[in-house]
């Protein structure tokens, strides 16, 4: 079936922004990018911010209300706390801080595990998950989920040199390799549909599973690309993505069933990717002027 002319334009856009992410064009300098406040209280360790935005210039007038967004904190370059200061940063809180600037709302993060999130959130603890989640129709039936922000896809991440295998397939082949990955993510879901259970470690946060691969405890981890060119990008002469694509997910902020803010949210989203500020903030964090590692965050 022909593409419509929207999808052609989305499509379009995926493919740019991953060809930006890899690298093949190197960006020097972000100064397009829409900034969060340089003034911002902590508590805990985590951003508060009043009611942001206006109603005069509030693409839907939300009236300041307070919207609690769940983050795990360790979903580098998602969301993560920085060693040296101790506070939360990362691209959910920038992008979610100027959704809240378009709809006139007051967002509130609170840190949780992702292992509990998906279903803190369809019970409603939460009004929106927000930590690179990929949309699956299995999610989908028992909560509702945005319009796409962002589409990756599945790698794995081996030790430089890595000659044993090249997919997923070959890796599969070979009963003594182990593979790691994080707990309750489409990538666990995706390694034990190659592999069997016994053959597949799961930690509770990627950067587990980095560090398990250096020590040599796993063979592989199977990861979102968008993730694994950042730990790829820490230790190029260490760490490789091998080429061979598992699959590609598209990923959303996840809200309880029936929520209220779905549309809302995808209007301030749409109006961020049709001015480009909502590359200007991507590229912010997967460009060359990023800087940080899994070594300064906790």
């Amino acid at each position: 079936m022909k593409p419509t002319e929207g999808e052609e334009m989305y499509n379009a856009r995926k493919i740019s922004l991953l060809v930006l992410i890899a690298g093949v064009f190197v960006l020097t300098a972000c100064s397009g990018a829409q900034e969060v406040a340089e003034e911002v209280a902590y508590v805990d360790g985590i951003p508060v911010y009043g009611c942001l935005g206006s109603a005069e210039d509030a693409i839907v007038d939300l009236e300041c209300r307070e919207v609690t967004v769940a983050v795990e904190n360790a979903y580098l370059p998602f969301n993560y706390i920085v060693t040296e200061t101790m506070q939360a940063t990362g691209w959910d809180y920038e992008v979610i801080h100027e959704i809240c600037q378009r709809l006139h709302c007051q967002p509130v993060f609170v840190e949780t595990v992702w292992e509990s999130m998906l279903m803190q959130t369809q019970e409603g603890q939460f009004d929106v998950a927000a930590n690179g989640i990929s949309i699956k129709e299995e999610r989908d039936e028992l909560g509702d989920f945005s319009i796409p922000y962002m589409n990756s896809s599945m790698r794995l991440l081996v030790n430089s040199g890595e000659d044993r295998f090249t997919s997923i397939e070959e890796f599969a082949e070979n009963p003594e390799l182990i593979m790691g990955t994080q707990i309750n993510t489409t990538n666990y879901d995706k390694a034990v549909e190659y592999l069997p259970e016994e053959r597949v470690k799961a930690f509770d946060t990627f950067p587990f599973a980095n560090a398990a691969l250096l020590a040599g405890d796993i063979d592989a981890a199977i990861m979102d690309e968008v993730v694994g060119i950042l730990y790829q990008g820490e230790k190029p002469d260490i760490l490789e993505l091998l080429s061979s694509v598992i699959t590609g997910d598209d990923f959303g902020f996840y809200f309880p069933e029936g929520s209220d803010l779905v549309e809302p949210f995808n209007q301030a989203l749409q109006s961020m990717m049709d001015d480009e500020s909502l590359d200007e903030i991507t590229f912010k964090y997967w460009g060359a002027t990023f800087t940080l590692t899994s070594d300064d965050v906790q």
